[in-house]
């Protein structure tokens, strides 16, 4: 785990007003939310859903659980965890909804797009917190992000696409074209790719675009792309990000840069990115967890936040392979993926 994700463990809620809730009777004073998590003597239980893994989900999933923990709620203790991966399987999120609501879960952790949307649908009443979710809004599952309005709440993976595209012409910048690659039934993705399109025309790129419907598609994907773009951005896909590894086997032989939409996809082997860590805003989402478990908050009436902060990550190995010259101010600012493990 990177060291700035274990920064993130010292965080804590502030301290709140002992609650009058029959479960929580004869507890007076004022104490902070660990305290009401230990001593109300309920076990909780908790089901957690991931679409597929791969490093940022691995990591977003990861946050949320610590972001419990840190925050008074422990499987063991006052927690029974639920852990499920649909493996990116659309029939799986049904069944686990199901699974979820017959087991009477007190909240559902849900990480990614498709993933939360299943929920929301399968469910008005659970608690539901998300995370790794490009638009909460446009995803259909709250009235807006400053004041949800359903049972849904949590935090965002928006990539800042236009300081990603200003990166790659840092390390391009004879660039002309830009390709990407994304997945067709992703609703995160179409959004990035919209928001690469108006930042593209700006900056007087070319978009060239490949959609695929499956893992099985990426490599033919890439392959196509060769001789006809200059560099790849890809955005943070959920197919294409389990897949990495198919990409990088195409764009290095090819000599083809590719910026990636966050973290754990340049770990994964591709060249550089400036963007989001995913253990933060999947900590930030257990955080927000806590609090409606605690009863000091609903989904209804917290915002959707965002990440607090974004990484500059840089692959020396695909720098080395691609042959290419980075900026010295950039390296100096870098994480580099051969640094000691974080």
């Amino acid at each position: 785990m990177k060291k700035n994700s274990k920064l993130m463990k010292g965080v804590a809620v502030a301290a709140i007003a002992a609650m009058s809730m029959g479960m929580l009777a004869g507890c007076g004073g004022s104490k902070d939310a660990s305290s009401d998590a230990a001593q109300d003597g309920k076990v909780y239980k908790v089901g957690v859903v991931q679409l597929v893994q791969h490093g940022a989900l691995d990591q977003a999933n990861q946050g949320m659980i610590d972001g419990l923990k840190d925050n008074g709620y422990e499987e063991g203790k006052n927690l029974q965890i639920n852990q499920q991966n649909a493996q990116g399987d659309q029939s799986n999120l049904q069944g686990i909804a199901q699974q979820f609501l017959a087991d009477e879960v007190d909240i559902i952790l849900s990480i990614s797009t498709p993933a939360t949307q299943v929920m929301a649908t399968a469910t008005e009443d659970i608690p539901i917190v998300g995370t790794a979710i490009t638009s909460f809004e446009l995803a259909g599952l709250v009235e807006s992000d400053e004041a949800p309005g359903t049972n849904v709440t949590g935090t965002h993976d928006m990539s800042p696409v236009a300081e990603q595209i200003d990166l790659l012409l840092q390390v391009v910048p004879d660039a002309k074209t830009v390709g990407t690659i994304y997945s067709s039934s992703e609703k995160n993705s179409q959004v990035q790719v919209g928001i690469l399109k108006e930042v593209a025309a700006e900056k007087g790129l070319t978009v060239v675009e490949r959609t695929i419907s499956s893992v099985n598609d990426i490599q033919q994907a890439a392959q196509s792309l060769v001789g006809e773009v200059d560099a790849i951005w890809l955005p943070t896909d959920n197919t294409v990000a389990s897949a990495m590894p198919q990409v990088v086997g195409v764009t290095d032989e090819n000599g083809i840069v590719t910026v990636c939409g966050e973290e754990s996809m340049v770990y994964a082997g591709g060249t550089i990115t400036y963007g989001i860590n995913f253990y933060q805003i999947g900590y930030d989402a257990g955080v927000m967890a806590a609090k409606i478990l605690n009863g000091e908050s609903v989904p209804a009436e917290m915002p959707i936040q965002g990440p607090t902060d974004l990484n500059l990550v840089i692959n020396p190995d695909a720098v080395k392979t691609l042959g290419l010259e980075i900026p010295a101010d950039l390296m100096e600012q870098a994480t580099l993926t051969t640094d000691e493990a974080k």
